[in-house]
């Protein structure tokens, strides 16, 4: 595999795993929530570690590649991380914008 198709599958996998807090009610992917729906500060945080799984990869990779892991700054981390909430649109505006307003036109309609 060459070293685009790499990064393309990277890219592919983090915008999947951006949008997994929003397809999904179960917290943590494993525990059901009391309240019958997860909270958005539980979206967050799944996001949040999601963000860090894909990076812990990444870097699994590029130390797998090379030999060795180039040190980043703080930079770096600020715009990946800008990057990966972009990533998670879709799945917001699935969750909170589109599905919610089907849920409201249907209880306008009944």
């Amino acid at each position: 595999m060459s070293q685009d198709a790499g990064i393309y599958i990277l890219l592919a996998l983090a915008f999947v795993a951006a949008n997994l807090p929003f397809l999904f009610e179960r917290i943590l992917f494993v525990l059901r929530p009391a309240g019958g729906s997860k909270g958005f500060a539980w979206r967050l945080l799944e996001l949040l570690l999601l963000y860090v799984a894909v990076g812990l990869l990444a870097q699994v990779l590029e130390t797998r590649g090379h030999g060795g892991a180039y040190p980043q700054n703080w930079e770096f981390y600020a715009t990946t991380l800008s990057l990966f909430v972009v990533f998670a649109f879709p799945g917001f505006v699935y969750r909170y914008l589109w599905h919610g307003a089907k849920r409201r036109d249907a209880a306008a309609q009944a």
